[in-house]
């Protein structure tokens, strides 16, 4: 069932019932300390160009029109709210979402995430954790608030890049960066625990982007460059759509594994200089995992 499929609209939104809500987690997730992954919908309505997910193809849980027609319709799962009030434990650590953004422009049409936070505070999960780039969460401020009250709740947002121009080529259905940082702002105010995941590292000025990024929460940071066949041969990897991109406009050392590691190594000085650590990879990954989220300079 199509809820918007109007000529000319960015995306259409699907209905759909699943079997299951809560997946068991494998690889770099369960690297990181999650126990289950929780997707609400399958295709993503931001459609970002270098996405990963559709390269994993069916690995991810998705149909050949998904990878072919990424970013064009979500089809939410409509059943997610019923599935979780069978499918939570009080153990369980929880990320959501590594293959769609729960926050994604079709939220807005649909509004299945308020349902999804209620279930949780109905049976709260050990940790919760919201990955997004999406300013629409602060519509769901007080349950989040409700729901930070029962478990270890963490919102972590993704910050790309410092410059709108590189935004608009890479993740042009994304909110601008002033959005998200009002949206993170909102969030610390109303008293929930924020992160900034400078991930995927998009072309930008590193030290001004880790200088957002440090003002703009109270924890550690966490990041990734662009995914590279160079240094990861199987699995996810950015779409050629991105790699297309950063050819024509002179980016292509943003995914060449040297250049990456000066970009990471350019923002450690910044976040060590304020008294903080930025790691990449499922370990600093697993800072939202752990019991107790901190930060400060490793001592190790």
């Amino acid at each position: 069932m199509d809820l918007d499929n109007r000529p000319g609209a960015h995306s259409s939104i699907r209905l759909g019932s699943a079997k299951s809500i809560l997946a068991k987690t494998s690889g770099f997730i369960a690297q990181a300390g999650f126990t289950h992954s929780l997707n609400p919908a399958r295709n993503c309505t931001f459609g970002c160009i270098y996405c990963y997910v559709p390269t994993l193809r069916i690995q991810a849980g998705l149909q050949p029109e998904d990878w072919r027609s990424w970013g064009r319709f979500t089809t939410f799962k409509d059943n997610a709210a019923a599935l979780l009030a069978d499918a939570l434990r009080p153990h369980q650590i929880i990320y959501c979402s590594p293959l769609v953004d729960p926050y994604q422009p079709a939220e807005g049409t649909r509004r299945l995430m308020p349902e999804v936070l209620q279930a949780l505070i109905r049976r709260p999960p050990r940790v919760f954790v919201l990955q997004t780039r999406g300013g629409a969460i602060v519509r769901d401020v007080p349950l989040l608030r409700e729901l930070a009250a029962r478990t270890r709740l963490r919102v972590s947002f993704s910050l790309t890049t410092d410059r709108e121009e590189i935004r608009k080529l890479y993740e042009p259905h994304c909110a601008p960066l002033d959005e998200r940082l009002h949206a993170m702002e909102t969030l610390r105010e109303a008293g929930i625990d924020v992160f900034a995941t400078l991930a995927p590292l998009l072309p930008c000025n590193p030290r001004l982007l880790a200088r957002l990024a440090l003002a703009a929460t109270e924890n550690d940071l966490i990041g990734d460059p662009l995914h590279a066949r160079a240094t990861k041969r199987r699995g996810a990897t950015t779409r050629p759509e991105a790699l297309e991109v950063s050819r024509i406009r002179g980016y292509t050392e943003w995914h060449e594994p040297g250049f990456q590691q000066q970009v990471v190594e350019t923002i450690q000085e910044e976040a060590h200089a304020a008294g903080r650590r930025f790691g990449i990879g499922p370990e600093a990954f697993g800072w939202l995992a752990g019991e107790q989220a901190r930060a400060g300079v490793s001592q190790t």
